[in-house]
């Protein structure tokens, strides 16, 4: 079996020598947990990761019963509303804007890029203590104090709409310029003699340029770019944690999955079979409906030339 691995005279002994650090730690850290949390989530675990009383498909029955799970899927499902198309549109804008530049592309591409390599946890208390603190002082309240406005309680549970602008506002700081990043690889992968060609047709620059040649040649990557959104929102956390989890009550309709989740598993009740059984129902509804958005898109159907 070793020989196996090491190849006819050890040639692949540096591969491994390079790789396999990094395979046991993906190993440890997320292949074995994952098996682990599926375990649990057939027994009654409170307080222990080492139960012995099995439950079945009671756990999964409890959780898609219970109202605070099923409220956090529609949290997630009007986050995604607000922040999937949103991302999309001010990233590829932003793309369009710095691929247009004839100087200091590089500059521009960097600036907004540097936000993604911030911490969400860091993000989301920027915008808690200085941007939407709700005092008089923040920097949100006082330019609508330069209008005449009232100060806002923006991270008050009692007026959803405006921690709802908080929580978009954060995740679109922090990630748009990764998304940037491939909108800007993929124009610059669209051939200048397209738009020579429908120049010559009387194509317009602007609108026209952009609806028939741009946008369509952009398909594989604005696929690639709306699984991405999804599977993140998915996976809201920091942000909703960070910035809500002080508001008296904490409403249901204010925690996405994995905050709920996390209560569940981690809270005063320590249901960690619950939590996993909940984890995994989460899981199987990321993989539904990333393969249903892939179909959907076509992006798993072959190109028309690639039968043979």
């Amino acid at each position: 079996m070793l020989g196996k691995l090491l190849g006819p005279q050890r040639r692949y002994l540096w591969f491994w020598i390079f790789t396999g650090p990094f395979v046991i730690g993906l190993a440890v850290f997320v292949y074995i947990p994952l098996l682990w949390s599926v375990w649990l989530s057939f027994f009654e675990a409170r307080n222990t990761v080492t139960p012995t009383h099995f439950v079945g498909l009671a756990n999964y029955v409890s959780m898609l019963t219970d109202s605070g799970f099923t409220a956090s899927l529609a949290t997630f499902a009007l986050f995604a509303l607000f922040i999937v198309p949103a991302t999309y549109a001010l990233s590829l804008g932003l793309a369009m804007l710095v691929h247009s530049l004839k100087f200091g592309r590089a500059f521009f591409r960097s600036v907004f890029f540097l936000p993604t390599a911030c911490s969400y946890v860091v993000g989301a208390l920027i915008w808690k203590m200085a941007i939407f603190n709700g005092v008089r002082f923040g920097l949100a309240n006082t330019v609508l104090r330069w209008f005449g406005a009232d100060p806002v309680a923006w991270l008050s549970t009692s007026h959803p709409p405006w921690y709802w602008l908080v929580l978009v506002t954060v995740r679109l700081w922090l990630q748009a310029g990764f998304y940037l990043v491939l909108f800007l690889a993929g124009l610059q992968r669209i051939p200048a003699t397209l738009y020579e060609a429908a120049a010559l047709d009387g194509a317009r620059p602007g609108w026209q340029s952009f609806r028939h040649i741009t946008f369509p040649a952009l398909r594989a990557t604005s696929v690639a770019v709306l699984l991405l959104l999804v599977i993140n929102a998915f996976q809201a956390f920091d942000e909703f944690y960070n910035l809500l989890a002080s508001s008296r009550g904490y409403p249901p309709y204010a925690r996405p999955p994995l905050v709920y989740l996390y209560y569940v598993a981690l809270g005063q009740g320590q249901d960690l079979g619950l939590g996993s059984a909940g984890a995994v129902i989460l899981t199987l509804a990321i993989v539904v409906v990333t393969v249903a958005q892939a179909r959907w898109f076509g992006l798993a159907r072959q190109p028309a030339g690639a039968q043979r």
